[in-house]
């Protein structure tokens, strides 16, 4: 591709030298020795970047400057000037230059501009692809011999990591390549969990949620009090691209090795953060406040109440807060009333709008074609945090010198795959898991736990096993197959096996200021 430059300077006749060596680098280059020209040029004819000199005749730099934005937004200009005075470089990139050169230029100086404004992509992409075919094979191998926990965390994070990187600067073709790649990670992930589980639960080696405020929050506030955020349903990927936001108040200090627990469902794994204790333990201590599957009325009704008793149990002489933010009018209403907060020691947000999109995803046509894939759903989730109360909150929340835990109690998968289960009416409606009497399956897609008390869950009845549907697969019935199939297909759950579901974020920050 062959790039038009326009050159903007009182003084042209002087840089011929470097206007030639421009265009033997196949540059097209025109030139102007004053704005009102500039102006008119590039109201006529397409620029792909723009040098200006910041001291001419007539309109200033500056003032050029402001009317070229003003005609193209967009288009990338270069300010040259002789001055260094410090306020005259900041007004200039307060109005969205795009480099800065002082006098006199040298020709590799303006031609590494160029290439920072023009080839970026093109250098960035070539680059990019290159790094990840070699770490594609490095990958490969890496998975065969992945142990521990805190292994599969590293290699979902590489993952993740390099599937951002690649979606923005690449082709189809190497993402897709990467989209099988963690296809063919999710696959092993779910050997790893369905042969080590149980014994995991009793380990120390990975955190989970039963777990979580004891260790992560508890050491917290002997110092400064304590903002614990769950963002119900989040991703590491979708945490991920809400953290540049979060790093302009808070200082990152820490990222724990979390699971979330089986099911990877709301009503098991927030009611175990919240209790510090597994769903067994819960329906045994507290009946009343516990409901299994099949149990009518709601699931988290009594979050508080667990965190109450935890805090009691754990005999905190603190003063403490929860609150969950369902609608927008909730997390506005916390926002306005934050500064009667200041003495609270430890102040625990649920925040349920992102679980709500997912669910809704199946319910409405426009957020279904708005999360198609994980791209859109990463895009959606992160145009939601820039605008909501949430953003709000945290940054409350720094400014009053409160330390951040940021975590989630699961997050959630794109189910393509469907397989076939067969039951009574009266077993557990979640695609992604089932309990019940007298289930049938097919077992290779399944994880199935036939005494539930050995992976810490209440059994619904008397030989009522749990299954857990591996990678993205989603449970379906036989009766009217193919259209359970089609409506769900593409849809976001959550309840199985799969490193999206499971390997999810818990962050501990400090306020910067």
């Amino acid at each position: 591709m062959k790039f038009k430059i326009l050159w903007v300077d009182d003084e042209i006749d002087l840089l011929k030298p470097h206007i030639i060596f421009l265009e033997k680098k196949d540059y097209t280059v025109h030139t102007a020795t004053n704005g009102v020209d500039a102006l008119e040029m590039i109201q006529n004819e397409h620029y792909d970047i723009v040098f200006l000199d910041e001291n001419m005749t007539g309109l200033s730099g500056l003032e050029t400057l402001l009317k070229i934005k003003e005609i193209k937004r967009n288009i990338p200009v270069i300010m040259i000037t002789k001055s260094e005075e410090e306020n005259l470089m900041e007004e200039a990139i307060g109005n969205q230059i795009s480099g800065y050169l002082i006098k006199p230029v040298n020709p590799n100086q303006i031609l590494l501009s160029l290439k920072q404004n023009l080839d970026h992509s093109r250098l960035v992409q070539e680059t990019m692809s290159m790094n990840y075919q070699q770490e594609f094979r490095k990958i490969s191998m890496e998975l065969m011999d992945l142990r521990t926990a805190a292994d599969w965390i590293k290699m979902y994070k590489k993952i993740i990591h390099w599937e951002l990187s690649l979606e923005n600067v690449s082709g189809d073709d190497l993402l897709q390549i990467l989209i099988n790649q963690k296809q063919e990670a999710n696959s092993l992930f779910f050997k790893y969990i369905k042969n080590n589980y149980k014994e995991l639960l009793q380990s120390d080696e990975v955190l989970f949620p039963q777990d979580l405020i004891r260790e992560t929050v508890v050491p917290l506030l002997n110092d400064k009090p304590v903002l614990l955020l769950v963002l119900d349903n989040i991703r590491y990927d979708q945490f991920r691209v809400m953290e540049t936001e979060i790093n302009k108040v808070y200082r990152k200090e820490k990222e724990y090795d979390y699971f979330s627990i089986l099911p990877t469902a709301t009503q098991y794994a927030r009611n175990a953060m919240f209790s510090g204790m597994t769903p067994l333990e819960m329906s045994r201590r507290y009946p009343k406040w516990w409901k299994n599957d099949l149990d009518e009325g709601g699931k988290n009704l009594y979050e508080e109440d667990f965190m109450n008793d935890l805090i009691a149990r754990l005999r905190l002489d603190i003063k403490h807060k929860y609150y969950k933010i369902v609608q927008l009018k909730d997390g506005r209403k916390l926002v306005d009333e934050f500064h009667s907060l200041k003495d609270v020691n430890l102040l625990a947000i649920v925040v349920n709008f992102v679980d709500m999109i997912s669910h809704a995803k199946t319910e409405m046509n426009l957020i279904k074609e708005l999360t198609y894939d994980d791209k859109a759903y990463r895009s959606l989730t992160q145009s939601w945090f820039l605008n909501s109360p949430v953003k709000e909150l945290i940054n409350k929340a720094a400014e009053a010198g409160m330390h951040m835990i940021l975590t989630t109690d699961h997050g959630t998968i794109n189910v393509k795959n469907p397989t076939k289960i067969i039951g009574p009416r009266d077993i557990s409606a979640n695609l992604r898991y089932k309990t019940g009497k007298g289930l049938s399956y097919e077992e290779k897609n399944v994880y199935a736990v036939d005494r539930p008390e050995e992976i810490q869950l209440p059994p619904v009845a008397i030989n009522a096993p749990y299954v857990f549907a591996k990678e993205n697969y989603f449970f379906t019935y036989p009766n009217n197959y193919n259209h359970y199939v089609k409506y769900y297909k593409d849809t976001y759950q959550h309840g199985g096996i799969s490193m999206e579901e499971m390997i999810v974020p818990c962050v501990r920050y400090s306020p910067k200021k």
